[in-house]
């Protein structure tokens, strides 16, 4: 049975869980911004970038990406998937519905299929469910530590598609969505093949006016597939890192609701506790005093 002192101790305890719950919905806010600048500034890098790559398309007149002699039957096929999770919790459904993504847009897929998991939260979710990890990264803890990762994604993907070329890598990662809250994607990463350039040609050109290239034609498509493929990891790690920080805040805004309600809930049991106990009081002073007149 629930005393006054016990009472109280538990509402010194909400109070100071709430203080917590305050500063991490302080701190994943501070961080929604950083991450949702640096979203917005590589949007326009990668669309920049892009375009430049559209403009060598066009200018030297490449209609088709030609694959090499054999590469098609020469290995195995290999879908490998490089997935941004996180390494707290305190998320929400981030990784789980991150894990249930993956899996159901990799089971259609034939072959064999591995992962690369940036996160160790989501790492665990997708070894449930029956994944090879191959590898795993940890999540950056700011802005300025991303590119180390992306630029460790970047070199292992690179010589593990030179190694093997029936090797197709997609980018999976949660992205804010307009508004509030953010959605599961999957984005085709390597290899840089026809439906690539398909992809890319999708985008409209800008202007009616013919797209040049200035400079070297060779360090100049090395530049811009760079830079494609540094951006493409780059965004999708800033957008994940984006969403964990939004489903972050709304779970501490859950918890601050719930312990509100616990609070109000401990303070009215106190009240009713606390007028019974002073009830029975005044009861025993009166029956007390009614037994003195008696006699």
């Amino acid at each position: 049975m629930d005393t006054l002192e016990s009472i109280r101790n538990k509402s010194d305890g909400a109070k100071d869980l709430k203080s917590v719950v305050s500063a991490m919905k302080a701190m994943a806010s501070s961080n929604i911004l950083q991450y949702e600048t640096a979203v917005v500034a590589l949007g326009e890098y990668y669309h920049t970038v892009v375009l430049g790559i559209i403009a060598y398309f066009k200018s030297q007149k490449i209609n088709a990406i030609m694959e090499k002699p054999g590469e098609k039957n020469r290995d195995e096929k290999v879908t490998c998937a490089i997935v941004f999770g996180s390494d707290q919790g305190l998320v929400g459904q981030f990784n789980d519905s991150m894990a249930e993504f993956v899996s159901a847009s990799l089971r259609p897929i034939g072959g064999k299929k591995e992962i690369w998991a940036v996160g160790e939260r989501v790492q665990l979710l997708l070894s449930d469910t029956g994944f090879t990890l191959s590898k795993a990264f940890p999540v950056p803890e700011s802005v300025d530590r991303i590119a180390a990762v992306v630029d460790q994604l970047l070199t292992q993907s690179e010589e593990s598609h030179e190694k093997h070329p029936a090797q197709a890598f997609y980018i999976f990662h949660n992205q804010p969505k307009a508004g509030a809250g953010y959605q599961q994607v999957m984005q085709r990463f390597l290899p840089l093949d026809e439906k690539w350039k398909d992809a890319l040609l999708e985008m409209p050109w800008p202007t009616t006016l013919l797209p040049q290239i200035a400079g070297g034609i060779q360090p100049t498509l090395q530049a811009l597939i760079s830079g494609y493929l540094f951006v493409s990891l780059f965004k999708a790690c800033a957008e994940s890192l984006a969403s964990e920080n939004a489903s972050r805040l709304e779970a501490m805004q859950r918890a601050e609701k719930n312990i509100g309600d616990l609070l109000e809930d401990l303070n009215k049991k106190y009240n009713r506790l606390r007028q019974s106990s002073i009830d029975e009081e005044l009861f025993e002073v009166v029956a007390g005093f009614e037994a003195l007149k008696r006699n």
